[in-house]
């Protein structure tokens, strides 16, 4: 009989990767360490397949096609970021198993055979999963284009994936990639909700899930915190369990955590705690894109994709976006918000503000700056 040996948590955080001098290198370094101990617990338990639930950064998914659950079951789960390709091999049987398991239990899920995927599994790949022989299931949870999943619905998806692998042979262990609180691409992005944090955690180690999965989409939204959508359906495939924290840093713009779960109640758990107070307003940070502005998201979307492309949005913006149909006023503030190298530039401050304004995703905005700023340095070194 199957079952799930491993239950973990981790941040993914591109500046894992990139290390930006704002941020703190001690903090990265003891998130790593961390993941590494996550690492550990896979050679301890050694699981036949490891199932990983993440979010995406407009990476892997666009407006033409935005899946609530969707499972990757090709041949490899190839993740690209930061110059670097990762390609473990998918647990087929499993994956192919737990989709049509699924669908068989009213989850209508998306699958792919050929998704690439971003730092939110490159991350886990890098430092948990570290070269290890383990296969892995690539699970997306919708986490940053509305509308999103209830925690609950996630937390029910997480048990039922829980029901099939005991049915089957495998054990397995499940790992949650994302929050805690951060705003990417939005003008919260160095303010993140550190104190809403601090409250979940506790109220996780005390055994009091419900304190999350019972939160809203808007009031998660409100703290910085749908990449917590993909820590539901491990609490849901454990049942009652409590948090053992190994890392939690604050970040000049991120919570970064790493936890392992435990199955049952929480050894002198504490009584729960007040509720967070929330102002539990409309979505405010991530909502859904307005029709108007999908021409301006599609350049955006296309520019991390297509270097060629990108080149000729760095050397004669006015001809693509013009090719985009984007309206004047459009065209105008890519140009300024990316901060080409006109007249022989200096290298160009962030700023995705003015692009969000327009309608442009936060996400999606704030990740294609950043290539097109990065190609923009490599072209400036006069580099091929």
């Amino acid at each position: 009989m199957g079952q799930i040996v491993a239950a973990m948590a981790t941040m993914h955080a591109p500046q894992l990767f990139t290390r930006p001098p704002e941020e703190d290198p001690a903090q990265l370094d003891a998130g790593i360490a961390a993941m590494g101990r996550l690492g550990q617990l896979l050679d301890e338990t050694k699981p036949d397949a490891l199932i990983i639930f993440a979010s995406d950064h407009l990476e892997t998914f666009f407006l033409k096609s935005v899946p609530t659950f969707e499972i990757v079951a090709g041949e490899l789960a190839t993740a690209v970021f930061a110059g670097k390709t990762w390609s473990p091999k998918i647990h087929q049987g499993l994956a192919e198993g737990l989709l049509n398991a699924l669908v068989e239990r009213d989850f209508d899920m998306a699958y792919s055979q050929e998704a690439e995927l971003g730092h939110s599994f490159a991350a886990p790949f890098e430092w948990v999963l570290a070269g290890r022989d383990i296969p892995v299931v690539p699970i997306f949870v919708n986490t940053y284009l509305p509308p999103l999943p209830r925690a609950r619905r996630c937390a029910a998806f997480g048990k039922a994936i829980a029901d099939i692998v005991a049915s089957r042979k495998e054990r397995v262990a499940v790992l949650a990639s994302g929050g805690m609180s951060h705003y990417p691409g939005t003008t919260k992005y160095y303010q993140p909700a550190f104190d809403f944090d601090q409250w979940c955690i506790a109220e996780l180690e005390n055994g009091h899930s419900d304190s999350f999965l019972d939160l809203t989409s808007q009031q998660l939204d409100e703290v910085g915190n749908t990449e917590m959508l993909p820590w539901a359906p491990v609490m849901g495939a454990l049942g009652e369990c409590h948090l053992e924290l190994y890392s939690y840093q604050p970040t000049a713009h991120h919570g970064h955590a790493a936890a392992r779960f435990h199955p049952g109640p929480a050894p002198n758990a504490k009584p729960k705690q007040a509720p967070y107070k929330f102002l539990n307003n409309p979505h405010e940070f991530y909502v859904h894109p307005p029709v108007s502005a999908y021409r301006l998201n599609k350049l955006l979307y296309d520019s991390r994709h297509k270097p060629v492309m990108r080149q000729q949005l760095l050397k004669n913006p006015a001809e693509v976006v013009g090719e985009y149909g984007l309206t004047p006023e459009e065209a105008c503030v890519v140009v300024a918000a990316l901060k080409l190298p006109h007249n022989n530039s200096a290298q160009p401050a962030l700023d995705a503000d003015p692009l969000v304004a327009l309608g442009a995703h936060p996400v999606g905005a704030l990740m294609a700056v950043h290539v097109l700023q990065s190609e923009q340095r490599r072209m400036l070194r006069g580099a091929p």
